[in-house]
């Protein structure tokens, strides 16, 4: 129950893995075990996108002894954004209010889902990590990254114009009838500002969440994730878009 007395809303956190094998047991042990000390309905879908490694056998060992792990399998590599898509029906399937994205490498802390938790009031559709705003930080992030990144946040935040300070932030949190209505194109990584600049034109209010991003753990499959600037135009894009209050035909179901 909340402060309130109204019961709290239920929560699907979604993780893409790909070729996760090192790191998918500690994932699924973490969150799981977070996910229990919830007072709300939770669960982890964990969607393997085609991995060639372990990652799919380890991750079903683990659903026969983890209850609150569902796991959704492409049969090959589809993108960062059909993994999120599959992730949501799994969730919108099983009734669940609000999804929650996060990262495999445990970059983003299960010790902050509380804070979502706690932030999914009514009228709030979406619920943004960010990075520059009360107390949010990086901690271990390379600082030719933490310069990019504080760069490309200040850009999208003067052109989104959405109150939200980490627009770029893959940690985030949003209500599942929401998401079911987009239809997002990108594969990859610029799925998540696709899906802010859809949000912007249907979502009723926005949040954020103060967080300590971290570095990948050493160990790790590097991350596939690069600043090119075909990426970073990709991203650009739904900014200015979102500035100019183009809408996104064709992204929004009614």
């Amino acid at each position: 129950m909340s402060g309130n007395g109204e019961p709290r809303p239920s929560l699907a956190v979604v993780i893409p893995m790909y070729n996760e094998e090192a790191g998918a047991a500690e994932c699924v042990s973490v969150v799981c075990r977070r996910l229990q000390q919830l007072p709300t309905r939770a669960c982890l879908i964990a969607v393997d996108d085609g991995s060639m490694d372990g990652t799919g056998a380890m991750l079903a060992r683990l659903a026969s002894s983890e209850p609150r792990l569902e796991v959704v399998t492409h049969r090959g590599n589809r993108g960062y954004g059909a993994a999120l898509r599959s992730g949501v029906e799994a969730a919108a399937r099983s009734g669940y209010d609000y999804v929650l994205f996060m990262d495999s490498d445990l970059t983003n802390a299960p010790d902050d889902i509380p804070r979502f938790l706690d932030a999914m009031t009514p009228g709030v559709d979406v619920i943004k990590a960010t990075r520059y705003r009360g107390g949010g930080g990086m901690r271990g992030v390379p600082i030719r990254r933490q310069i990019i990144s504080r760069t490309g946040g200040l850009v999208a935040r003067v052109l989104f114009h959405a109150g939200v300070s980490d627009c770029t932030n893959g940690f985030r949190a949003v209500r599942t009838s929401l998401l079911m209505r987009l239809q997002l194109r990108e594969r990859r990584f610029p799925v998540i500002v696709e899906e802010l600049y859809c949000c912007i034109f249907i979502a009723r209010k926005f949040a954020e969440v103060p967080v300590v991003l971290t570095d990948r753990q050493a160990g790790l499959r590097p991350t596939s994730f690069a600043y090119r600037p075909s990426v970073v135009w990709r991203y650009l894009k739904y900014a200015l878009l979102a500035c100019l209050r183009v809408p996104p035909t064709g992204r929004i179901a009614a």
